[in-house]
């Protein structure tokens, strides 16, 4: 069985599950966007949060969307302003996910993430995990553990 993790990661965050994945023997695809976010903590927020509201696809860098072959998909994404990152927003619209089995691993400052779940249970047949902040609060990370066995 072909597993695949694709990432996004701002703050951090998602290097730590990728870590977790590599570890589980999983391809690995880190998204990267042409434009990254504002440094600054206030600008960032704003910014993010009014992009990933509108729902805005950002460009990406070199993005193989081909997942043909892969049996088993786990897409990781920070949240903005509830809402999936724009980064992950254009690889959903980019990637084929029908027929796979699918989780989704959302990181969130407060580890809710409402809107982003709504939205991915509507679109979506997968597993769907929130994390709060794995950098901050690495006990989270265990919420993984058995990820790779279950159905």
């Amino acid at each position: 069985m072909k597993k695949l993790f694709i990432y996004y990661t701002h703050s951090g965050n998602g290097e730590l599950v990728k870590d977790y994945f590599l570890n589980k023997n999983y391809e690995i695809r880190r998204v990267i966007p042409k434009r990254e976010l504002p440094k600054s903590f206030f600008l960032k927020m704003m910014v993010g949060g009014f992009l990933a509201g509108i729902k805005h696809k950002a460009k990406l860098i070199d993005f193989d969307s081909n997942i043909e072959g892969y049996d088993e998909i786990v897409i990781e994404t920070p949240i903005w302003n509830g809402r999936i990152s724009c980064p992950i927003q254009t690889v959903l619209s980019k990637v084929k996910l029908e027929g796979k089995k699918l989780t989704f691993i959302l990181c969130s400052g407060s580890g809710k993430s409402l809107k982003a779940v709504n939205y991915l249970k509507k679109r979506y047949n997968a597993r769907i995990i929130e994390l709060q902040e794995p950098k901050k609060y690495k006990e989270y990370i265990e919420k993984l553990d058995g990820i790779e066995n279950e159905n």
